[in-house]
């Protein structure tokens, strides 16, 4: 019996993935339970579990006293000394007298009686180890596997645990099939009365970010630095990359040979549209850039107001606002940055003092660079 007890808790260990210690205490406590309502005593009582063999023993701790008083409340706790010397010559009064208790064939009622005891720390124990798990993972990519949705709500089997994908955390249009493999963004973990809830996401911006930093080692190595994210999940998504050496291409390290790094990413978002582009700490270099693909005749800024004013040819200005304004607001969000955009008609119209103008030679040169990589549009 004590050998499948050692078993059993080796096994749940292994299992369960908690600490062996918890589950012998709470094996200890099991024990304890079932022998107090087995016996209906209340007397004080210890156990003892060799956690090498399986092996217990449970106790009744009595005080060795000159007499016991059976009126005393606490006579059940008390033992003579007469009687104490009878188990030993050394005992004295005042001394702790530890006499054995353990019923023949505990292990059974134990099991029986008590069994859900030691099933409920056990729930507990590995509910606290899942949330230690995942919580330490918060804001990384993990792969799951798909299991079912109900509610437009996918449920992820992350291995120990399952995650929640809902629905406004799908990029639109995406479906999903049993038992296919994706990649989340663990977003948020959540303790619940139910155990830890892991809800994932793959229209986070960071989601972006964690599949640049793992698609491109330079990212990764910290060589290139990602400044900024920004995403209309499922659209179109902008982010902005520096290299501290001037002799590095950061948007040509992100697009990788052929386009391929960016490629992969693209083919993971269903075909979003990514627009990498390079950041400066010059604003309006950083503004023109950040309103690619379109091309940009000068900006104007107002350090104070965080505000600019930027030029483009007549035929460039639907492509620079972008379907409903997306490519201006997209850019606005990237650089933080409140961009008022013209056309060069539209600024002659208003009178826009050219001696107010940023010129826009470095601004069509930095452009017309990253251009040349063929990587500022997945």
């Amino acid at each position: 019996m004590n050998i499948n007890l050692l078993e059993a808790v080796k096994g749940l260990v292994k299992i369960k993935k908690v600490d062996e210690n918890v589950v012998f205490d709470a094996l200890e406590m099991l024990l304890l339970t079932a022998y107090k309502k087995e016996s209906g005593s209340n007397a004080k009582i210890s156990i003892s579990v060799n956690r090498e063999t399986g092996e217990y023993k449970i106790y009744e701790e009595k005080e060795v006293v000159e007499e016991v008083n059976p009126d005393s409340d606490n006579s059940v706790n008390e033992i003579s000394v007469a009687d104490a010397k009878k188990i030993s010559k050394d005992y004295e009064v005042g001394d702790l007298l530890r006499v054995e208790v353990t019923p023949k064939d505990f292990g059974r009622v134990a099991a029986q009686a008590a069994k859900q005891v030691l099933m409920n720390r056990l729930r507990e124990a590995e509910r606290g180890s899942i949330y230690d798990e995942f919580s330490g993972r918060a804001g990384d990519i993990i792969t799951g596997v798909v299991k079912w949705s109900a509610s437009r709500t996918v449920i992820v089997d992350l291995g120990r645990a399952e995650g929640i994908l809902a629905h406004q955390d799908q990029i639109e249009g995406e479906t999903f099939e049993p038992n296919q493999k994706i990649k989340c963004y663990i977003q948020e973990v959540r303790k619940t009365t139910k155990g830890p809830e892991i809800m994932l996401s793959r229209t986070h911006p960071n989601f972006l970010k964690r599949l640049f930093e793992l698609a491109v080692p330079e990212i990764y190595s910290g060589v290139v630095e990602i400044k900024s994210v920004v995403r209309e999940a499922g659209s179109r998504s902008k982010i902005a990359v520096y290299a501290m050496d001037p002799n590095l291409d950061p948007v040509g390290a992100c697009v990788g040979p052929k386009g391929q790094r960016v490629q992969t990413i693209v083919n993971e978002l269903h075909d979003e549209k990514i627009d990498i582009v390079r950041w400066d700490e010059d604003p309006a270099i950083y503004i023109a850039n950040a309103l690619s693909p379109a091309k940009v005749i000068s900006v104007s800024v107002w350090d104070e107001e965080q505000s600019s004013y930027v030029i483009v040819p007549d035929h460039q200005l639907s492509l620079a606002i972008g379907k409903a304004g997306q490519n201006a607001r997209l850019a606005a969000r990237l650089t933080n940055w409140k961009i008022d955009i013209k056309s060069e008609s539209q600024a002659a119209a208003e009178g826009f003092d050219d001696d107010e103008e940023l010129e826009n030679d470095s601004i069509l040169e930095d452009i017309e660079a990253t251009d040349d990589e063929k990587g500022d549009e997945a």
